[in-house]
């Protein structure tokens, strides 16, 4: 039975993450052991590095990573329906008031981590085990956006506006459902691989589409104007779904909301039904998210890549 973890350690704002081999505690009744094959890089890891806004909802000291899959371990007291060996993928949201891997306690940046029984996901066979954990975070948070808030299903017109980690699987898992897809972006490379996944049409901006009659619109770059085109573009009766944060005030013009009766509602993570579609679809061959893999060692260079810009795919670690 295993006795440590080793991985990266989180202490508080501006410390830098320690690499430390930390004694496991016995299992809480309902929780599970898992070795960790992979943990997903996310970019809210950054903010915790730097805005002391996240001590809030990180309990110190903590090793980081809640985009985990794996492996269980062992089963804690009054475990029932898994068993040892199984593979998983775990819900990184809260459970019955505790928080998840990564949060309330230590997570997948390092060789074992913890969940309660009912925050896992089996992981089918023909599903790698780092596309089950890109599929916990970035899959989850995409899919509740669009399919979930969205409305969106076989046939709908959708827009997408950015094409950065969450924006990419939010228009590959709307092509994964045969909507019709329309994505804004004004890099000419995202641009480029928006039409090779299979987007109906791609322009700079959403306006572009006026004239399209647009069901639904995500915005995955939250840049306030960003939001405002979408609300002016979406057909009238049409939705609007905020998911990126970039610009948390905006105005928008109270006529799309009256006049144009255009709705506007927010979209923040998901759930372990979501995670749980999101590997039905990948599975099923309609969904492929885009990782590039880094070992256990490379997550603090990880994370400066993140920072800057510099990682084109989902960073998915590997023990």
């Amino acid at each position: 039975m295993a006795k440590f973890t080793r991985g990266w350690q989180f202490t508080g704002t501006n410390e830098p993450l320690t690499l430390v081999e930390k004694e496991l505690k016995p299992l809480d009744e309902g929780y599970v052991r898992i070795k960790v094959h992979n943990a997903g890089l996310c970019s809210s890891d950054v903010g915790a590095l730097h805005d002391p806004t996240w001590m809030a909802l990180i309990s110190v000291p903590c090793i980081l990573g809640h985009e985990v899959s794996g492996e269980i371990l062992e089963l804690g007291p009054n475990v029932e329906g898994w068993k040892i060996g199984e593979r998983v993928a775990i819900c990184p949201m809260p459970y019955n008031g505790a928080l998840g891997p990564g949060y309330g306690r230590d997570g997948g940046y390092g060789t074992i981590t913890s969940a309660h029984s009912s925050m896992l996901i089996r992981v089918p066979d023909n599903v790698s085990s780092d596309q089950a954990a890109a599929a916990t975070d970035a899959g989850m948070t995409s899919y509740h956006a669009v399919v979930v808030k969205g409305g969106v299903k076989k046939g709908t017109k959708v827009g997408i506006i950015g094409l950065g980690g969450l924006g990419t699987v939010g228009m590959d898992v709307a092509i994964g459902k045969d909507a019709k897809v329309y994505v804004a972006t004004r890099k000419e490379a995202a641009q480029k691989k928006a039409k090779e996944h299979g987007a109906f049409k791609v322009a700079a901006n959403v306006k572009d589409f006026k004239d399209d009659q647009l069901d639904v619109i995500v915005d995955f770059a939250g840049a306030g104007i960003t939001t405002k085109e979408a609300m002016e573009t979406v057909k009238p009766g049409g939705k609007v779904v905020l998911v990126g944060m970039h610009t948390p005030e905006f105005t928008i013009n109270g006529n799309d909301l009256i006049l144009r009766q255009t709705q506007l509602v927010g979209s923040m993570g998901g759930t372990k039904e979501d995670i749980a579609d999101v590997i039905q679809l990948i599975s099923e061959g309609k969904l492929k998210i885009g990782v590039e893999l880094i070992p256990l060692s490379a997550v603090g260079e990880g994370l400066k890549r993140l920072e800057s810009g510099k990682a084109d795919d989902r960073l998915v670690m590997y023990t």
